[in-house]
């Protein structure tokens, strides 16, 4: 046997099935245009958290300002999965990504007049949300027309853009961090409006068999009844969209009341925050990472038990530390366990979900990552104001 080009032999072979989805041009373009955009979404995301705490001081109106920015999700989504299944997913996209281009705009505008006040970010947070909510649902279904509906690449795909979300959350935080100390945050928004012109680029250079419309005499309502009916009752789906929910509200706290720990506690500014939340995307891109190397779905339910276990303890070790190493390392390990929670969950159901009923199932998937965090929000910042940030994120590890 030669086995020195066996050797040889092993690294490409690696390579080729961790990034196998980018064989498809389409999802190749995806992944180009959010790359780019991705870092301009987390640096405004730390920028606008960073802005409110600065404005108020406040843990309670930081969790106004999220539970405001996030509720759509969990009003509006059950809706956005039913046009998801209904309409054109690449219109869809094209119309959502263009919307949250203008709010980035308006957000960096109200800074650079200096007439920015705490009410002006909820509204334009509650904007982003409902443009959020319609958004999830339908690119989460679009991935499988990106791959040509190739059912066996969907847990690469998935995890190749977890990969891509958390080296955004990686650079990104960092980055805006190091913008908001030196030149503020009305660039830090002024820089992801000019970022979605990338998304917007590559969507429109995709090319995709046109749309046909799916035959249903069922109005909304009926719709969203049959999607529900159907994610009930298929337990493997009711029960991962049901624990996904309860860690996304538990797990609210730990990125929310960051600047907290950041200011209060381990004494630091806005780069300490920055890192922190960094440190979190990078645990989370190792745990992309790790599911990039999967072949299959086999043994993904008990990554999903024991990355929820791994947040927990995260968390609370967190809530502990006032000694900034160790608080790095902490949310490192928080980052991991959700990471392999969440895309595990969503490279399952995307797996087992019938095609007709996706963009509905979806959108449960997202009210329960997603919609569940404004009441994490809101109890997060009431606990915070109450108690204190660290006995607030102790209860969450807890709770996982």
């Amino acid at each position: 046997m030669n086995t020195s080009l066996d050797n040889t032999n092993v690294k490409p072979r690696r390579l080729e099935i961790m990034f196998r989805a980018l064989k498809y041009k389409n999802f190749r373009l995806f992944v180009g245009g959010q790359s780019l955009s991705l870092i301009g979404t987390w640096i405004q995301m730390i920028a606008m958290t960073w802005l409110v705490y600065r404005l108020t001081d406040s843990p309670m109106m930081l969790g106004i300002v999220g539970f405001s920015g996030q509720i759509p999700a969990f009003i509006l989504g059950p809706i956005a999965g039913v046009l998801a299944d209904r309409w054109d997913r690449h219109k869809m996209l094209l119309i959502t990504q263009s919307l949250a281009l203008v709010q980035a705009f308006l957000l960096s505008l109200i800074v650079f007049l200096n007439v920015v006040e705490v009410w002006h970010l909820i509204i334009l947070s509650v904007f982003l949300g409902i443009i959020n909510a319609l958004d999830m649902p339908i690119r989460q279904s679009f991935v499988v027309e990106m791959i040509d509906g190739q059912k066996q690449d969907f847990g690469n795909a998935i995890a190749l853009n977890s990969t891509m979300v958390n080296a955004a959350r990686l650079a990104g935080p960092s980055i805006a961090g190091v913008l908001v100390a030196s030149i503020g945050e009305g660039w830090c928004f002024l820089i992801n409006a000019i970022s979605y012109v990338a998304v917007v680029i590559s969507l429109i250079r995709m090319k995709l068999a046109p749309h046909q419309a799916r035959q249903n005499n069922k109005n909304i309502v009926g719709e969203l009844k049959e999607g529900f009916a159907y994610a009930y009752k298929f337990l493997p789906i009711r029960y991962l969209i049901a624990l996904l929910a309860l860690v996304s509200m538990a797990s609210t706290p730990v990125t929310m009341l960051a600047p907290v720990m950041a200011t209060k506690y381990l004494m630091g500014n806005a780069s300490t925050y920055g890192f922190l939340i960094a440190a979190y995307g990078s645990g989370a891109l190792v745990g992309a990472i790790i599911l990039l190397n999967k072949k299959s779905v086999l043994g993904l339910g008990r990554i999903i038990a024991a990355a929820v276990m791994l947040f927990g303890v995260g968390a609370a070790a967190f809530s502990f530390s006032r000694f900034f190493p160790l608080s790095v390392l902490f949310m490192i390990i928080t980052g991991l366990g959700m990471m392999l929670e969440v895309a595990s969950t969503n490279t399952m159901i995307q797996t087992i979900v019938e095609e007709d009923k996706r963009g509905r199932v979806m959108s449960f998937y997202g009210m329960a990552f997603r919609g569940m965090s404004p009441f994490g929000s809101i109890i997060g910042g009431s606990l915070a104001s109450i108690i204190g940030a660290p006995i607030t994120l102790l209860s969450g590890g807890i709770v996982c």
